[in-house]
């Protein structure tokens, strides 16, 4: 029997009782198309371990920093978070990565890291779960960011700024603080 013939009526089917959108299959193929290599990647949330594909942040400027509990920079959450709500709207999203790798900051399991960032610094920006960002062991997506950069962290809140295209890449050190004017031209300029 051919199958064309036989799927057919199931698809027509699908839309007829609305389980599938008309081009619901051709909009996927597209959506997977257009996230760029640097953002193909899946993280579990920090609060509840559920996988989130950074795919969906496409089109935005994304800074990519790694955090940890505790780190003579904890407070640049604080940094960061006010990054976040003064430009979100205009398109920019703030990724936090917890990482052990610098001096054994991060120790905690996800429910201490994530009760230190949303309870004690009121982050609203998408955190996810710990992973390496340095050595044989890091994150692809570390690979990546270092790859287009040639600069790895030194140390804990290192940012990577991640322009709309997926591909341009600039680094900016731990000591230089979120609120800095050189992290604040860099994210107007790929904003705009």
């Amino acid at each position: 029997m051919n199958r064309s013939i036989f799927l057919m009526p199931l698809a027509a089917a699908a839309l007829t009782a609305g389980l599938a959108a008309p081009g619901a299959w051709a909009q996927t193929r597209q959506t997977a198309a257009a996230c760029p290599a640097l953002l193909n990647h899946q993280f579990p949330r920090l609060q509840d371990e559920a996988p989130q594909s950074l795919c969906q942040y496409a089109g935005k400027v994304v800074m990519v920093v790694n955090t940890a509990s505790y780190c003579g920079y904890t407070n640049q959450y604080e940094g960061l978070e006010a990054l976040y709500a003064k430009y979100h709207k205009r398109g920019l999203v703030v990724l936090g990565f917890p990482s052990n790798d610098f001096g054994q900051q991060e120790p905690g399991n996800a429910k201490q890291i994530a009760d230190l960032c949303f309870n004690t610094y009121g982050v609203k920006f998408p955190m996810f779960s710990k992973v390496a960002v340095v050595g044989p062991q890091r994150a692809p997506l570390y690979a990546q960011l270092f790859k287009s950069t040639q600069v790895a962290p030194a140390w804990n809140f290192h940012k990577y700024l991640i322009a709309r295209d997926g591909t341009t890449v600039r680094s900016f050190p731990s000591a230089m603080a979120p609120g800095s004017g050189e992290i604040a031209s860099a994210i107007e300029s790929a904003l705009n």
